[in-house]
């Protein structure tokens, strides 16, 4: 059945995984269940309902945490990134355990956990977030940017970690459900051998092995089986930023430039966005025709941005 893009979407039935959690290194089990329309992405935990949302982030340290009212629930951002690439819009999402599995690291396992659920169209319309004025964040020499784009959501990202294997990569991606299953969600999480033992004293990263994250040393990836895409690295970060953009609560119409960001500055971009008002307007068109005529009021502020550009 093709799918209507501008309908919202759940699932026809339940689903569950099982895994380690990577930074607490405990067995944990993950449900996604169906959701009626307008209820959005919810967490639940031991009976508390956490939803989705930039105000309910409570941690951006080498993951994106959510919580509330001392319920939290950790490394919610490879999930929530699957969810967005399939374009999933309501959802009750029950963790057992403080943070969601890493499985093998990457978004793959959860979008394959999707299709078991099955998509379920629903009759009300999605609310898209039109971003009319660019919004930038930075911190040193990283950037993050939300601006106006023509189309739905893109991403273009470069990262330097200043390491012989992941220096100065950029991809770009017009994000798709078929471009995040094939260029995306198969990224893998990353790490450096070096920073093991500060991160396992610091509560973290305990669960992390060559089966949930790639790992390289001085000058080699110690995975036996290499990397799944040549520039894997600049991708899973796209993939990351995907998840933490979804905090917004809608899909996005933008266009985003990051520069060595990371979940931190994501997150600032995200409560920027939604702090300035006049930045971006919440759309709910019903059809391609509805959402030209509203892009078309746009037209003046792109050809500015792109002459800037």
């Amino acid at each position: 059945m093709d799918l209507h893009p501008f309908r919202q979407r759940s699932f026809k039935q339940r689903a569950s995984l099982s895994g380690i959690g990577l930074h607490s290194g405990a067995q944990v089990r993950v449900t996604i269940a169906p959701a009626p329309a307008d209820t959005g992405i919810v967490f639940v935990r031991d009976g508390s309902e956490i939803p989705a949302l930039a105000d309910f982030v409570v941690d951006t340290t080498m993951n994106t945490s959510v919580g509330r009212d001392g319920i939290r629930i950790g490394t919610v951002e490879h999930l929530l990134a699957a969810l967005a690439g399939c374009g999933i819009d309501n959802a009750y999402l029950e963790v057992e355990g403080p943070e969601v599995p890493i499985m093998d690291g990457s978004s793959e396992p959860f979008v394959a956990l999707i299709r078991e659920a099955g998509i379920h169209e629903l009759r009300q319309s999605r609310r898209f977030l039109l971003v009319r004025k660019a919004v930038t964040v930075t911190e040193g020499d990283k950037l993050a940017r939300l601006s106006p784009a023509r189309g739905k959501l893109s991403i273009n990202y470069t990262i330097d970690f200043r390491h012989p294997l992941i220096s100065d990569q950029s991809f770009r991606v017009d994000m798709s459900e078929r471009s995040f299953s094939k260029d995306i969600a198969r990224a893998r999480t990353f790490g450096f051998k070096r920073d093991v033992e500060r991160l396992h004293k610091a509560g973290l990263a305990r669960g992390g092995s060559l089966d949930n994250a790639v790992v390289v040393d001085d000058f080699n990836i110690l995975n036996p089986e290499g990397l799944r895409f040549p520039d894997e690295f600049v991708r899973h970060k796209i993939l990351d930023a995907l998840g933490d953009l979804s905090l917004i609560g809608m899909p996005v119409i933008g266009h985003m430039t990051a520069v060595k960001s990371g979940h931190a500055l994501n997150h600032q971009l995200v409560r920027r966005v939604l702090a300035e008002g006049e930045a971006c307007e919440v759309v709910q068109p019903s059809a391609a025709d509805e959402l030209h005529e509203i892009q078309e009021r746009l037209l003046p502020v792109l050809a500015l941005e792109e002459q800037v550009a």
